[in-house]
């Protein structure tokens, strides 16, 4: 086969154009960027390695496994992320958060952001990399997460402080904005089975969900400054429920945002 007929056998298996040539682009040990490459070099025969490593990608790519474990790498608001089992795939749609934590920082000359959760360290360092003179402190309960984030960190000479602690446990100080992209996925949600690659401890909350909001929403008011929001993403379905947390708490100005396919992903508040 050459490369145009092995993208095409990735499609013909189900797999979006994209994907198969990010896939076929890392059995060819190349950037997995680099699709001007493949257009250029569409007629080129490859060989049996080739084939047979692209083949093994696409089957694991067909039990749904993220491609950012498959090539270890995934692009999150123009940053190049180390990324492996040890964290969430960080989504498109989370970008959205970093946009509005960025606005609402505007008004702080030096904002202090605390990013809750931050996994891979995604957000944490794109509010880092967007707002040069912030202070940005980002916390998680696993150390295997902090592992990676503080890897990501170095590698993008980015100073973000992480700290182990579960939720607000270890946390002492006021912020300007907090972010978080917590738990949300209730135990007995069907998609679950589609996600089985990734930390369930990051993906599951219980109490259909909202455990892990309610406990940052309940906690985030000691750790703002007056004026200060509070900005959490969440599920699909959830956003009703996450204003009706936030108003309760005492929070002012509550709102939503949309994400990419239109749907209220992240709702906040302002202390």
């Amino acid at each position: 086969m050459n490369v145009a007929q092995c993208l095409k056998r990735g499609e013909v298996l189900g797999l979006p154009r994209l994907e198969a040539q990010i896939l076929l682009l890392h059995a060819l040990k190349r950037a997995v960027h680099d699709r001007a490459w493949l257009l250029a070099h569409d007629t080129d025969v490859l060989g049996p390695q080739h084939i047979d490593e692209f083949e093994a990608l696409v089957q694991r790519r067909l039990q749904h496994e993220p491609v950012a474990y498959i090539v270890g790498r995934k692009e999150f608001f123009g940053l190049s992320l180390q990324i492996d089992k040890r964290v969430l795939d960080p989504r498109d749609d989370t970008e959205i958060l970093v946009e509005w934590a960025l606005a609402q920082s505007a008004s702080f000359k030096a904002p202090r952001f605390l990013d809750l959760g931050t996994g891979s360290g995604a957000i944490a360092l794109a509010l880092q990399s967007q707002r040069s003179e912030s202070s940005v402190t980002a916390i998680d309960a696993s150390p295997d997460a902090l592992i990676v984030a503080s890897h990501n960190a170095a590698a993008l000479g980015l100073p973000v402080v992480f700290q182990e602690s579960h939720w607000f446990a270890q946390v002492r100080g006021e912020f300007d904005v907090i972010v978080s992209n917590p738990p949300y996925i209730d135990a007995q949600d069907p998609h679950l089975d589609r996600l089985q690659h990734e930390p369930l401890a990051a993906l599951v909350s219980d109490e259909a969900g909202l455990k892990d909001i309610r406990n940052i929403v309940q906690n985030a008011q000691a750790h703002l400054v007056t004026g200060g929001w509070l900005l959490i993403e969440h599920g699909w379905q959830q956003a009703a429920q996450v204003r009706a947390l936030l108003a309760g708490a005492g929070f002012q100005q509550v709102q939503s945002r949309l994400d990419l396919a239109g749907i209220e992903r992240c709702s906040g508040g302002q202390k």
